[in-house]
């Protein structure tokens, strides 16, 4: 961002120091540091709005792109038309004797 060195800030200081005065200095780095903090959270804030409606818009158009795409139509049809055949009522049937049986000796040693 600024290239900023230790004897700019230096110079920085020793004129803060001459023209507001020692009593106020202190005063005056802590609201020139509270500024500070808030426009850099602000410019976090700006950013990540900005990030997010990039990410919405690249999805967008992967959306649309997919969209145009018929075969994709076709798969999500075939899938739709196999899940509707599968959630028909299922008839079940009794089980056998053998089954039966084979159960309850089981359920006897067990």
């Amino acid at each position: 961002m600024f290239d900023i060195g230790f004897w700019e800030l230096a110079i920085i200081g020793v004129v803060a120091l001459l023209v507001i005065g020692p009593e106020r200095l202190p005063r005056v780095a802590r609201t020139a540091g509270l500024w500070l903090g808030r426009a850099r959270r602000f410019v976090s804030t700006v950013k990540a709005d900005i990030d997010r409606e990039i990410a919405a818009d690249e999805l967008k158009k992967t959306l649309a792109k997919q969209a145009e795409v018929p075969e994709l139509y076709d798969i999500v049809e075939d899938t739709k038309q196999t899940i509707q055949k599968t959630q028909q009522p299922v008839v079940e049937q009794p089980p056998s004797k053998n089954e039966s049986v084979t159960k309850n000796s089981n359920d006897a040693s067990g």
